[in-house]
């Protein structure tokens, strides 16, 4: 790759590209990366041959089959594909929106790794784990500070999983006053995230979804009359991702607080907010944040992550068990809530996972967090500026004023003046080493394109997206030809969608490939 083009801030960028199958096609049978040892004998003499002891119906009909590979091989191929990857610690990370895609500090991956983290095992006794256990209940007490709330939960496995956790509790409470068959309604915000009506509408929920008014703002008045004794709580993200912030949303929780129901706060991206403003002080009963989002985790292709969930004290009795107490000197899991919804995961969190938000928080300290937002707000708000300096672009709502931490921009004027989507600028960013996510569909905001700088680039990185973006917008007014067909220096070019709704085609797994593809 070489360095950036100066005079028009563009970079010569061509991907790695190898021709690599999967690993089981790599794979010959006999082939070994390791040969295991065979046992010694007073292992062998203390359980036998150890098949006797595994129950006949857990014993296996067949070998598992796994590929057959040498080291060398496994190494190539793995570091081939890595090559062919985008990621954060690759290129200017800006295109993700919602995500908050940020740096996460190497030295937290490093004591994330160490033997005295990847060894625990989470059915240790608890004397044995006082220090992972501290970390978790200095970790809660950090996030209770952030947010106002009295008691925090690392069980939910991200936010998705913690708004399902919310409805789960939400459930529980008005089975408690014998208002669970009444209160059958959820109200939500279109522009939250659609996990926010999606996981309530699992536990049977009707859902209500406010739309905006003009100026971009759920509109009170349809949500006051929403509102009734048939509401069971209101779940929104603020912002919403749209990054527009309600500034009334303490008059949306009265409502539903005065109402009977529960306030429930999305802030998986709570990344411009942190030391600005608490879910406490808006009227929440309940909030979770991602620690793989807000607090530098990070994602992990997907996992692990955490959905922190916090709740006021007169819900602690509902959170999944256990939590983490402290009593004379020693930390210890406390199963003793009346009114638990029980367990929403096996065992209590990612602890490498805390440990990272944990080592994050403590290396910036609250004016750290408070600079980190402020940064994040400056860089989204410049980014904003730039892009609509281009007579393609725009962005819908709040005309004239700033938005948080990201935005959700419309490629709408450029679609109308030259033929070329959203999707199609996707495929070209490409190109230049660099991505961007478009929405959640359904598009409510046409030809969309959500983006989010967080407190990472500098004043150069973002300049050089900016560059990038504006290069291929006058592509589309110019050579529309180039978009159309990108990419062109990625690892692959445009692929068939058509499968992508046909169930019958996906292949999840490579023994169902082979049997949909009938290969032996």
């Amino acid at each position: 790759m070489k360095r950036i083009n100066r005079e028009h801030k563009v970079r010569n960028f061509h991907q790695a590209k190898w021709d690599e199958p999967i690993i089981f096609e790599l794979s010959n049978k006999g082939e070994r990366g390791i040969l295991v040892p065979e046992a010694e004998g007073e292992i062998v003499k203390a359980v036998g041959d150890g098949v006797s002891k595994i129950p006949e119906s857990m014993k296996r009909e067949s070998l598992p089959n796994l590929p057959e590979i040498n080291q060398k091989r496994v190494l190539m191929h793995y570091l081939r594909l890595s090559q062919e990857t985008l990621g954060a610690d690759l290129n200017i990370e800006i295109g993700q929106g919602t995500c908050t895609m940020k740096y996460n500090p190497k030295i937290n991956e490093y004591i994330a790794r160490m033997p005295e983290m990847t060894e625990l095992h989470p059915l240790q006794d608890e004397s044995t784990v006082q220090g992972i256990l501290e970390i978790m209940y200095k970790t809660d007490l950090c996030m209770r500070e952030i947010s106002g709330m009295d008691q925090f939960s690392f069980q939910p496995g991200g936010g998705s999983h913690a708004i399902l956790t919310m409805a789960s509790i939400v459930r529980k409470y008005h089975r408690e006053y014998g208002e669970e068959e009444q209160r059958d309604e959820i109200i939500t915000t279109v522009y939250s995230h659609p996990s926010d009506a999606a996981a309530p509408a699992t536990k049977g929920y009707k859902i209500i979804t406010i739309m905006p008014d003009r100026e971009g703002y759920p509109d009170y008045e349809a949500f006051k009359n929403a509102v009734s004794e048939r509401t069971a709580a209101f779940f929104v993200a603020n912002p919403e991702d749209t990054g527009v912030f309600n500034p009334r949303i303490k008059e949306f929780t009265d409502l539903v607080r005065k109402a009977g129901g529960l306030n429930c706060y999305d802030q998986a991206n709570a990344n411009g907010l942190l030391g600005v403003t608490r879910a406490k002080e808006a009227g929440f009963d309940m909030c979770f944040f991602n620690l793989h989002k807000t607090f530098s985790t990070p994602h992990g292709c997907g996992g692990p992550g955490g959905g922190a969930l916090g709740v006021v004290k007169e819900l602690i009795d509902y959170l999944p068990k256990p939590i983490i107490g402290l009593k004379d000197g020693k930390y210890f899991l406390d199963y003793d809530l009346d009114k638990s919804i029980e367990k929403v995961r096996l065992f209590n969190g990612v602890p490498q996972t805390v440990l990272k938000a944990y080592a994050w928080i403590m290396s910036l300290g609250a004016e750290g967090l408070y600079e980190a937002a402020k940064v994040a707000v400056l860089n989204n708000n410049y980014l904003f500026k730039k892009l609509l300096e281009h007579k393609g672009v725009d962005a819908p709502y709040i005309r004239g004023k700033q938005r948080i931490e990201q935005v959700r921009y419309t490629l709408e004027k450029l679609t109308e003046d030259t033929g070329i989507t959203t999707g199609d600028i996707a495929r070209r960013v490409m190109d230049f080493g660099m991505h961007y996510w478009t929405s959640h569909h359904p598009y409510y905001v046409p030809e969309p394109i959500t983006l989010e700088p967080t407190e990472t680039p500098s004043k150069e990185d973002l300049d050089e997206y900016i560059s990038t973006l504006h290069h291929i917008f006058d592509e589309a007014y110019e050579k529309p030809e180039i978009i159309k067909n990108a990419p062109h220096r990625s690892t692959i070019h445009q692929v068939d969608e058509s499968s992508f709704d046909d169930p019958e085609k996906w292949a999840p797994t490579w023994r169902v490939y082979l049997k949909k593809t009938k290969k032996d």
